[in-house]
């Protein structure tokens, strides 16, 4: 049974609600978009998006967002490991007034990298954004209508950690993560530490007073160094040698003040660079489906 199966018989477990299924190919190798616009003719439900090129599991999510119609829109990955026949339990948390609410896998069937590349990258989320010491959500979320309508708003070529700056009324709902049913994840170890470095670096402008920071304790030090060695000579150690010491110092102060005055320029441009990007998200080579007509 596919996931597109899956999702239609748990939507049938209950009236009330209408729905649709988008279905991105970002770019996929193994001839996935024939099956999927196969799909698209037979089921008025399914709309299907081809990307030109690989563009990335957030950017292709973004080319969904764009194309979803409902008030509440789901996202979820097609590996298999999604339980997808547990959604409603994400619909039941949000109508109790949340805004936002994602998986949180009790037991997650990764190797060891993937585990902690993602406690990483949400630990530095929650450093950059102030989010909530247990917030360790997945891509398996739902939201609501005008959170997706403000993600849309932003076009620039990372849209990474955008939620948090949308809405503070986040929840949380444990489910089981599957097996996955073949191959292995995109996500290598280099690719984790790409994510990484965007997602921190689009989110927020605090990693460049890292600059800042190392440039004020290099300079204390420079400064402590200094004094130490004064101290030294004029009342422990006439005869200190004190050569050394005050170039390591003179060093550690120029360099310190170098990095000070480079970390408030990094601040500069930092808001310069998120303002003025214009990378596009994603490029859509075609769409079938009811959205298409």
């Amino acid at each position: 049974m596919t996931v597109v199966d899956e999702i239609e018989q748990t939507v049938a477990t209950r009236d009330g609600y209408d729905y649709e299924i988008i279905l991105v190919n970002d770019c996929s190798p193994d001839g996935v978009w024939n099956v999927i616009a196969a799909r698209a003719v037979v089921d008025e439900h399914v709309i299907g998006i081809n990307l030109a090129r690989n563009f990335g599991q957030h950017r292709a999510l973004m080319a969904g967002f764009n194309h979803a119609s409902g008030d509440y829109v789901i996202s979820l990955d097609d590996d298999g490991q999604t339980p997808a026949d547990e959604f409603y339990k994400l619909v039941d948390k949000l109508e109790e007034g949340f805004d936002y609410v994602s998986a949180s896998y009790q037991v997650v069937h990764q190797p060891l990298y993937r585990r902690l590349g993602s406690d990483l990258a949400f630990f530095t989320f929650r450093k950059l954004t102030g989010g909530k010491k247990d917030a360790h959500g997945s891509s398996f979320c739902i939201m609501r209508r005008f959170v997706v309508d403000e993600l849309i708003k932003h076009t620039t070529a990372y849209p990474f950690g955008l939620i948090g700056r949308i809405t503070q009324k986040i929840a949380l709902v444990p489910v089981e993560q599957r097996e996955r049913l073949s191959g292995s994840s995109g996500y290598t170890l280099s690719a984790l530490i790409n994510l990484w470095a965007n997602s921190s670096t689009s989110i927020s402008v605090k990693p460049l007073r890292v600059g800042t920071y190392a440039g004020l304790l290099l300079a204390f030090i420079g400064f402590l160094l200094a004094a130490i060695t004064i101290i030294r000579k004029l009342f422990i150690e006439p005869d200190l040698a004190a050569g050394w010491s005050s170039i390591i110092s003179a060093i550690l102060i120029v360099g310190g003040m170098i990095l000070l005055m480079l970390g408030l320029i990094g601040e500069y441009v930092g808001r310069i660079y998120v303002c003025v990007s214009q990378a596009p998200q994603f490029v859509i080579k075609e769409i079938c489906g009811k959205a298409a007509k």
